[in-house]
């Protein structure tokens, strides 16, 4: 709560010194956050009951292995995604809101990438057929989405031309 951060580690003080152990311990939860996204959502390795070690062990080993390359893709797509916005918020010093849904009036500067995505799920394509031809287009983004877009550095324009292609 005051800022303090604790750091343990078993390696002897004359080969690790202080200053070496908050090198090397800074932002390691930035780790963990990854092997949480790979276990969970939204890369989804869903819990299954296990009640062995050596199952629970092989099983995540077997998954890893095969799908490592898709694994690891989503994961750096996502911890980018992060960066971008929060490096863009930092540069701005500014904070987004519209984030959280119990508290739209909420802001952060450091949002998540599931957060971020998640202001995207509700766009909505409008169809409309008019003498055997279809015409759509993309719902107007809202302004949390427009704002996301642009911290990201993406032009508004991909959303609303995704309209022809889909």
């Amino acid at each position: 709560m005051f800022g303090w951060r604790v750091y343990v580690t078993n390696h002897p003080e004359k080969s690790f010194s202080l200053a070496d152990g908050v090198v090397a311990y800074r932002d390691e939860y930035l780790m963990e956050r990854g092997f949480g996204r790979f276990k969970g959502f939204p890369l989804s390795l869903t819990p299954i009951y296990l009640q062995r070690e050596d199952h629970i062990k092989g099983l995540i080993r077997l998954l890893s292995r095969r799908y490592a390359d898709l694994f690891e893709i989503a994961l750096r797509v996502l911890t980018l995604l992060e960066f971008q916005v929060r490096r863009h918020l930092a540069d701005k010093k500014q904070k987004l809101s519209g984030l959280y849904a119990g508290n739209p009036k909420r802001r952060t500067h450091r949002p998540t990438a599931e957060q971020l995505l998640s202001a995207f799920k509700e766009i909505n394509r409008v169809s409309v057929t008019v003498e055997s031809q279809v015409n759509s287009q993309i719902e107007q983004l809202s302004p949390l989405q427009q704002e996301i877009l642009t911290l990201l550095e993406i032009p508004a324009e991909i959303y609303t031309q995704l309209g022809q292609y889909i």
